[in-house]
């Protein structure tokens, strides 16, 4: 086997991290200068950032004029548990998951909410035969498995006229991948992923189907303050004006607000998947011209164009996890590549995060040094045989 070079070129920023993602290509602190610190976000000036960002939100992700948009605590997660626990119980549920985020909502609704669902699951790499559901129940589901770089590849399966609610965990998906909004009636997902915003803050977005089931129902388990949406039976309309529940970070909503203003710029939705699938399609191409190497997805019309997952192929290698751990370790050192292992509880292997803020020609320029990082480690396990 001939070792390559050490490649010449180097990704001009090595962040490849799948959350926190990296900061849009425009970035720069001074840029945040305008952000009302030290200000309470009660305030005319505290509302008007936070009401500009619920608004840029639907501006740029298309949301329908009748959809409750609202800021709310502890991220992605925060948006998902306020709707299962608000939401779940009403109606038989069918809980959705392909990896680990969804496991993690199944044990939830199962063994916290002691909800008696349906659960339908698939192995990493493969999806849930989505029109098999039966939609008259609550589905849970995630659209992108951010762990399994595996994806809704439509909503097509998903019926207009269905009886149950569609809550949709769109963490890595949101301005990524275009999400049909007459299909899902719940969206949530955070800042961190594809606008390369801080962590923390999530969003959690309700159709008017959402509204009427939160103002018709009342779960049968106490809900904490934080998840509190209605009140005399009637949606704090507040929450989705910018009156958050709990105190935001004005200088994370500046942030995000920079972020959509950038994607305002480079052309909007649109642009910003045309940069995830270019993206991706880097890493596609690489993995055709290497046998050693393979997206975890089985199905390319499923693979995700964020969060992609790759496995080595290599038969040779007998520890997976110790090989690719020694790969991404060994192009973290050369500051080619940060933050590209795999995620803990998922098979072994790499994920490359290939969202809006990435630059194609980083990932280009990655391409190269993931193959002499790869041949370098099977010159060490050689040389150590």
């Amino acid at each position: 086997m001939t070792n390559p070079a050490q490649p010449a070129k180097r990704p001009v920023n090595p962040r490849f991290s799948s959350g926190p993602c990296a900061k849009i290509p425009t970035f720069e602190l001074a840029k945040l200068a305008d952000a009302p610190l030290g200000r309470s976000h009660r305030a005319a000036v505290g509302k008007a950032k936070l009401k500009a960002a619920i608004d840029g939100t639907r501006e740029i992700l298309g949301v329908p004029d009748d959809y409750r948009i609202g800021i709310v605590p502890a991220s992605d997660t925060g948006a998902v548990e306020m709707a299962m626990w608000s939401l779940l119980g009403a109606r038989k549920t069918t809980m959705v998951a392909w990896e680990s985020f969804g496991a993690g909502w199944v044990t939830d609704a199962v063994k916290q909410l002691k909800i008696d669902a349906e659960v339908k699951t698939a192995e990493y790499g493969q999806i849930v035969d989505m029109a098999a559901i039966d939609y008259d129940t609550d589905v849970v589901f995630t659209w992108n498995g951010t762990t399994s770089g595996v994806r809704m590849p439509h909503g097509d399966m998903i019926p207009a006229d269905r009886a149950g609610l569609t809550i949709c965990d769109a963490t890595s998906a949101a301005f990524a991948m275009d999400l049909p909004w007459d299909k899902l009636d719940v969206v949530t997902f955070s800042w961190q992923k594809v606008m390369g915003g801080e962590a923390a803050h999530g969003m959690l977005i309700l159709s008017p189907r959402a509204v009427e089931r939160l103002e018709s129902y009342t779960p049968v388990w106490p809900l904490p303050k934080i998840f509190r949406m209605t009140k005399g039976g009637k949606l704090i309309e507040g929450i989705f004006k910018g009156e958050t529940i709990n105190t935001p970070s004005m200088l994370a909503v500046e942030d995000y607000l920079l972020a959509l203003d950038w994607a305002r710029d480079i052309g909007g939705l649109q642009a910003l998947i045309a940069r995830c699938d270019a993206n991706a399609a880097v890493i596609a191409r690489f993995c055709a011209a290497n046998d050693w190497i393979a997206n975890l997805a089985e199905d390319p019309a499923t693979a995700s164009t964020t969060s992609v997952c790759l496995k080595f192929t290599d038969p040779t290698i007998t520890d997976g996890a110790a090989f690719a751990k020694a790969v991404a370790k060994r192009l973290e050192a050369e500051g080619v590549a940060l933050d590209i292992g795999a995620y803990r509880d998922a098979p072994a292997g790499l994920r490359i995060w290939c969202g809006a803020t990435v630059e194609t020609a980083d990932l280009e320029a990655l391409m190269p040094w993931l193959d002499w990082a790869y041949h370098a480690e099977r010159a060490a396990l050689d040389a150590a045989a």
